[in-house]
């Protein structure tokens, strides 16, 4: 099962401390998915909250960090969790060792089952997902281009609501699913977008119609040109 590669977009310190099973799967955790022929590492942290249970993963490999958790249950030393926006529902269905060291089980994505195994390392450190100011409404709709090299048809929808910007990115030829758009800062005509779940940040400005971003897509170490156009339509709710 093939996880990523630096273009797609789809691919994801140790501290002692008197941890027991009792505290459930709170905590950091750092281990590895056995990706066939290979061992995908990830960094994940729990945490119970007066709201209920948060989490975020991280996968250096990818260059993706803070990706938020949903959908985490906990019973007895059963515990799972899935990447929130990830493609194919990506999901880890885990049991909590005896001594509460430890927690293994499947991860499951797009219909492939592998293993992982995870070993508790200290204290959780959840990244939090910060609120972005909001754009002007020249850059609100949605957005369409190909990005060169790999040809990859991209559709980025950003809207304003209540909590500010809000965007997804969408890679149509790799299974359409919605990425969330981490941070979106824009100055004047500039448009910067961080997209943590895929290690990706686009750098664009916009001409003067308001029809048209051109920048550049930065992932893996690679710097790629992408041009989008605004499709004549109402602003997108992603």
């Amino acid at each position: 099962m093939k996880v990523g590669n630096s273009f797609a977009l789809f691919g994801v310190l140790l501290i002692t401390g008197a941890l027991s099973a009792q505290d459930g799967p709170r905590g950091h955790w750092t281990g590895n998915i056995e990706v066939p022929g290979h061992s995908l590492g990830v960094e994940i942290d729990l945490d119970k909250t007066a709201g209920g249970w948060v989490g975020s993963i991280s996968i250096p490999e990818q260059h993706a960090s803070g990706l938020p958790l949903e959908a985490i249950a906990i019973a007895d030393r059963k515990c799972s969790f899935r990447i929130k926006g990830g493609p194919g529902q990506p999901t880890f269905n885990g049991t909590l060792s005896a001594d509460g060291k430890t927690l293994a089980g499947d991860f499951t994505q797009g219909g492939g089952t592998i293993p992982f195994s995870l070993s508790r390392t200290g204290d959780a450190m959840v990244e939090e997902v910060k609120k972005n100011p909001a754009v002007a409404k020249e850059f609100l709709g949605t957005w369409e281009g190909t990005l060169e090299g790999p040809s990859l048809r991209l559709v980025l929808k950003m809207a304003n609501d209540a909590s500010g910007a809000n965007a997804v990115l969408v890679s149509v030829d790799q299974g359409g699913a919605e990425i969330p758009v981490t941070t979106i800062e824009q100055k004047e005509t500039k448009l910067t977008l961080l997209v943590k779940a895929v290690g990706g940040e686009y750098q664009a400005e916009l001409n003067k119609d308001g029809t048209e971003l051109t920048g550049t897509w930065s992932q893996g170490g690679n710097d790629l040109p992408l041009k989008l156009k605004k499709k004549a339509d109402a602003p997108a709710k992603p």
